[in-house]
């Protein structure tokens, strides 16, 4: 390949000056350039008609997910088996319940009560039993003691009681069992119960009366008298009476 002078090397030999080189043989005048350059040059060409050409891609837009069909099946009614076999069961629990309690349980209460009252019943019952024993025993010891202490009063040697003759007026009330005119006659009467344990006050004559009482008690007051004198009717005879000496 035949080398080319440089523009600057060559004259001017362009149409404008009126001279052509005999070297061009009538063709245009190439530019010449050192081939590193005119490969950089041819790169730079192609890279901006590369980038001048090549369209831009429209921006893409996001792609929206698509939508995934999922099978759902159909809900299925539930059951109301469960419900009412529980209702059921509390149904049952209750009713048993009930039954329970009316027919075991609170029988078995009535009866723990009527045993109760029974027991009750059975020590008060008993309790009176040995009351009325007690009392009945009693009442025998008393019977029995007051036949042993007659026995031994009979059996006893009576005391001598004493025979007090009156000689002054005392105001008080006197049982009188006998009277007489002789005062020997009353005196022998009164040793009679003196020697039997009795004893006897002698009650002199005094105001319009001339006989000689025989007393066997005295008292503070005539009902007291009276009742003494009373008592002793059925040992003295009915002529018992009460004089106030």
């Amino acid at each position: 390949m035949a080398k080319r002078k440089k523009p600057e090397d060559r004259p001017d030999d362009s149409p404008e000056n009126g001279n052509e080189s005999e070297d061009s043989f009538g063709l245009p005048d190439i530019e010449y350039k050192p081939l590193d350059e005119t490969k950089d040059e041819v790169n730079e060409e192609a890279s901006s008609s590369s980038m001048e050409e090549e369209p831009v891609a429209p921006e893409e837009e996001p792609q929206q997910e698509e939508e995934r069909y999922v099978y759902t099946p159909p809900e299925e009614e539930k059951s109301k088996a469960p419900l009412i076999i529980g209702l059921v069961i509390v149904a049952v629990i209750i009713v048993a319940g009930f039954l329970v309690y009316n027919y075991v349980y609170k029988p078995a209460q009535e009866k723990e009560k009527q045993e109760q009252l029974a027991a009750q019943k059975a020590a008060a019952e008993k309790a009176e039993r040995d009351k009325q024993a007690r009392l009945a025993r009693e009442q025998e010891e008393a019977r029995q003691k007051a036949i042993a202490d007659s026995i031994a009063v009979a059996n006893a040697k009576p005391q001598i009681a004493t025979i007090e003759t009156l000689t002054e007026r005392t105001r008080r009330y006197y049982v009188v069992i006998s009277a007489g005119i002789d005062d020997d006659l009353v005196t022998d009467y009164a040793r009679k119960l003196s020697k039997e344990g009795v004893g006897t006050k002698i009650i002199p004559p005094f105001g319009k009366t001339k006989f000689y009482r025989l007393a066997i008690a005295d008292h503070e007051t005539y009902a007291l008298a009276q009742a003494d004198a009373d008592k002793e009717k059925g040992k003295y005879g009915n002529e018992v009476w009460v004089v106030r000496y």
